[in-house]
C-alpha cells in the first residue's frame, strides 16, 4: 500500500513530525510505501473559487505547487494527515492543502482510498479542539466515499513533550502496525 504522510506543522522536529514518523516505523514493518510531504514547504495559493479546475480536468488555475501535491494524493492509497492544533482546527498551511481536494473531489470520490488524522494540541484531550478536528476528516471521508481508519488525539504542548514519551510513541508504532 502506497501512504502518504501529510504534515501540516511549521515546525520541522515537533510533536506532530514525531508523530508522523512513530506511525511511519510501524507501516514501514509491513513494506508499505511511504512518502512524506510538508504542506508547510510548498508554495500554496488560496482557492478563489473560479472553478475553472471543475472545466479543465482538476487542475487550478492559480500557479502554485497544487498541482503536484494533488498528483501525490492521488496516487497514494492511503492518506494521514498530521497536524497540530490552532484556534480549534488545522494549521492553516494544512488547511491551504485541503483546499486543494475541491479541484479533484469528482475524481477523487469512491476510489477506496484510506484517510486518518493526528491532531496535536496543547490542550488536555477531553478538549473539543480533537473532535472538531477529528470531524472535519470524518466528514472528508464520508464526502469522498473513503474509509476513515483514525483519529488520534495527542496533548504535547512543549516541542519535545511527544519525543520523550515512549509510551505514547509505542503506541503510535503500533498504530502505523495495523495499517
Amino acid at each position: 500500500m502506497k501512504i502518504l504522510l501529510i504534515n501540516g506543522s511549521p515546525r520541522k522536529q515537533g510533536n506532530t513530525v514525531h508523530a508522523l514518523n512513530a506511525i511511519a516505523e510501524g507501516a514501514q514493518k509491513h513494506g508499505h510505501q511511504l512518502e512524506f510531504v510538508n504542506v508547510c514547504a510548498l508554495s500554496l495559493k488560496g482557492c478563489i473559487n473560479c472553478d475553472c479546475c471543475k472545466h479543465n480536468g482538476g487542475i487550478c488555475v492559480l500557479a502554485d505547487d497544487g498541482a503536484a501535491f494533488m498528483e501525490k494524493v492521488s496516487q497514494a492509497d492511503c492518506l494521514i494527515f498530521g497536524s497540530p492544533v490552532y484556534w480549534w482546527g488545522v494549521s492553516g498551511q494544512l488547511k491551504l492543502a485541503l483546499d486543494k481536494f475541491y479541484s479533484k473531489d469528482e475524481q477523487f470520490h469512491k476510489k477506496h482510498k484510506k484517510l486518518a488524522v493526528v491532531a496535536v494540541g496543547a490542550a488536555e484531550l477531553d478538549d473539543p479542539e480533537y473532535r472538531l478536528v477529528a470531524d472535519q476528516f470524518r466528514c472528508i471521508a464520508d464526502f469522498l466515499g473513503w474509509e476513515f481508519l483514525f483519529a488520534e488525539a495527542i496533548s504535547a504542548a512543549a516541542v519535545n513533550d511527544l519525543a520523550s514519551d515512549k509510551d505514547r510513541l509505542h503506541a503510535l508504532i503500533e498504530r502505523g502496525e495495523t495499517l
